[in-house]
């Protein structure tokens, strides 16, 4: 995956993300909400392109997410705060094989932004170890670490304290509702628990079901939403991922998880994958190392 083109190209998976449950149990002084979840890193997502420069200029080639200025971009970003950081005198290109759909809440920017630092560590040889990237990616967001370290985990604080965690062997109907609600208006919603209880490993580890805090807000706010919980509900337990509209339901085999994306109305946006062990980012990046 982390092969290199003939003209220059490295290529590197930066793999989806599902919130198995999402909770928030309280809010900090400096405003951000405790939260409590289980990440699962999934066996598909996008696809980023790198290409060293000579001339320490970081470009971004085509668009990532329509709307998103070069500048703003995450995985831009990313490379800047990780050359400065370094104080790496290299550039370089980027692009992206955009998969992930946007907003909704599958992880697609933090993954790009993940990818990008780990792979340009590698790639521009600076040196830095897991926890200095886990570092700067939070600095781009909260969801960035979990990506960098490449484990599914049980995370706490604003998502950045992380335990990794071992997950059995799953397969998972994804549907896109298409709609993308600012995480800031879901935070101020009347409607939401900020108060839940303090979940308990042990307790999802025996198959305790403790739900998505911004469920219910979405299926009230948003009618795509609400149809889709109603057309997954038929196939099996629907959940809602993050903060974003995204849904899923969890199967053992895949054969179960295609039969039910089947019985979907064709009208609806989905996907059957698997659930990874760890972060093919890890193997590519393993696999580089080999070569090198």
């Amino acid at each position: 995956m982390s092969a290199v083109d003939m003209d220059g190209w490295s290529h590197w998976p930066a793999p989806a993300k599902l919130n198995l449950f999402l909770h928030i149990t309280g809010r900090r002084a400096d405003g951000y909400h405790e939260l409590q979840t289980v990440f699962r890193l999934l066996d598909w997502g996008d696809r980023i392109a790198l290409r060293r420069r000579a001339d320490g200029q970081v470009r971004r080639e085509g668009t990532s997410v329509a709307g998103v200025a070069e500048a703003d971009d995450l995985m831009v970003r990313a490379a800047l705060l990780l050359k400065k950081s370094a104080n790496c005198a290299q550039g370089v290109d980027i692009r992206v094989e955009k998969r992930i759909p946007a907003g909704g809440g599958f992880g697609g920017g933090s993954s790009d932004a993940a990818t990008v630092l780990v792979a340009l560590n590698a790639l521009w040889r600076t040196g830095l170890d897991e926890e200095a990237l886990a570092a700067l990616g939070l600095r781009l967001g909260a969801d960035v670490p979990v990506f960098v370290r490449g484990r599914n985990a049980w995370a706490e604080g604003v998502g950045e304290r992380l335990r990794p965690l071992s997950l059995p062997p799953a397969w998972y109907l994804l549907v896109d509702p298409g709609v993308h609600v600012p995480t800031a208006a879901l935070f101020a919603s009347a409607d939401l628990t900020r108060d839940a209880a303090p979940a308990k490993i042990a307790d999802f580890a025996s198959g305790t079901d403790f739900g998505n805090a911004f469920e219910p807000v979405l299926r009230r706010r948003e009618p795509a939403v609400e149809a889709v919980f109603q057309a997954l509900s038929r196939v099996g337990r629907a959940r809602l991922t993050g903060s974003g509209s995204g849904c899923f339901v969890e199967f053992a085999t895949r054969a179960a998880a295609e039969q039910a994306r089947a019985g979907l109305p064709e009208r609806l946006r989905a996907w059957v994958v698997a659930g990874a062990a760890r972060s093919p980012l890890l193997d590519a990046l393993e696999s580089r190392t080999v070569m090198d």
